[in-house]
């Protein structure tokens, strides 16, 4: 059973006040997806939930890298400039 999330995690994963969520589809090697189902019934849980985890999991690891906050704010600004040459913003 998976254990319960602070506050924070849940708003990593959307679920802070409600279960927005948006289906997606993921393609992989066949030899994968054996893997990835022999595991998650392994483990006890839906293929979905395993790869849900795997993703939040990553994404804590990515958000807490060093500097990698500065190059997002720094892709975001160059995007908005874009923005602006395109007349979308002032």
């Amino acid at each position: 059973m998976a254990a319960a999330r602070s506050p924070g995690e849940r708003e990593l994963r959307g679920q802070e006040g409600g279960m927005n969520q948006r289906a997606m589809s993921l393609r992989m090697p066949e030899p994968m997806a054996t893997q990835l189902a022999a595991i998650a019934r392994t483990v006890g849980v839906p293929i979905s939930e395993f790869v849900r985890q795997a993703i939040e999991n990553h994404m804590a690891l990515t958000l807490a890298e060093e500097g990698f906050k500065e190059r997002m704010k720094q892709r975001m600004d160059e995007d908005r400039e874009v923005l602006k040459d395109f007349g979308f913003e002032d």
